[in-house]
């Protein structure tokens, strides 16, 4: 940019009409990222204990494998990382602003 010619502010920018959109935007990702993860918590934490954790490809590769899969500690990691994606969506959940609360006022 060059020092000796003054600097322009775009008549969008200057009355604030596009940071409102990217507020709308990010309120909408943050949502989104939370329900992403709720539902991915729900499925870690439930689906190493039904009979279908023993019905796929990976229990099956080998006997070490096997071993690995079908043991219960592993089994609990698996569902321990389900409840760190439920702690990540409450926390989306509460870092999301409040509806109907404008950031001009």
């Amino acid at each position: 940019m060059n020092p000796s010619m003054p600097a322009r502010a775009s008549s969008n920018t200057a009355a604030g009409g596009a940071a409102r959109p990217r507020e709308r935007y990010r309120g909408l990702g943050n949502l989104f990222v939370a329900i992403l993860c709720f539902e991915m918590g729900l499925f870690l934490l439930a689906f190493p204990w039904s009979h279908y954790w023993t019905l796929n490809y990976f229990g099956w590769m080998s006997p070490e494998w096997r071993e690995i899969w079908m043991n219960p500690y592993f089994r609990g990691a698996v569902s321990g990382l389900g409840l760190v994606n439920f702690y990540v969506a409450l926390a989306e959940i509460f870092r999301m602003p409040r509806f109907g609360r404008r950031a001009a006022e």
